[in-house]
């Protein structure tokens, strides 16, 4: 493990969900200090105070305009800190840079699927196609999909191809639509890692 690593402080925004602690138990293994923090009870203010070195947007229920702090963090934080959106923040990126939302053809809760990558820093030796594990119901849509983001990865359903991460071309913004913290997700703490490494 990289000792730069484990000197970085990370921030989560927890979107109250479950899943949020298991991502924290993920990174406290690479990284000494990580914050977590609610989505309305932290303000831009006090990140800048924190000073972090990453930001994890996490998962949650609704949509992304429930999201509390976490567009304005978006807005203020997307040129200069690395940031990773995990199902409801991978959305919640998606939709910030323009993308739209749609209902999934399958609604996605517990379900495994296989998931085919492109080159990415986040997917750095992860073999191309692997298990991911999904929990949402609504996906960003390929339809008026915004330039200026990119495609990293995807799943192929019945009907057709669903976009399971996304990367700024020119920003250090992630976003993944499954979820890496599941023991079901195969090389789901690599990729957390691969994350940090930026």
């Amino acid at each position: 493990m990289k000792e730069n690593i484990l000197k970085k402080k990370i921030l989560i925004i927890d979107n109250y969900d479950s899943f949020t602690w298991n991502i924290y138990q993920y990174i406290k293994i690479f990284c000494k200090k990580v914050f977590v923090f609610y989505n309305d009870k932290i303000d831009i203010k006090k990140i800048r105070k924190i000073n972090p070195n990453s930001i994890i947007i996490s998962p949650g229920p609704g949509i992304p305009k429930d999201s509390g702090v976490c567009k304005k963090i978006m807005k203020n934080f997307h040129k200069k800190i690395p940031i990773l959106g995990v199902c409801l923040g991978h959305q919640i990126i998606g939709e910030f840079f323009g993308a739209k939302l749609k209902n999934s053809p399958i609604i996605m809760h517990g379900k495994t699927s296989i998931l085919f990558r492109k080159k990415s820093k986040i997917f750095y030796k992860i073999p191309n196609k692997i298990l991911v594990n999904r929990y949402h119901s609504y996906v960003v849509s390929l339809k008026k999909f915004p330039n200026c983001l990119k495609i990293i990865a995807h799943t192929k359903s019945k009907r057709n191809l669903e976009i399971m991460a996304i990367e700024h071309k020119k920003f250090p913004v992630y976003g993944v639509q499954f979820h890496p913290e599941s023991i079901f997700t195969e090389f789901g703490k690599e990729i957390l890692y691969n994350f940090l490494s930026i």
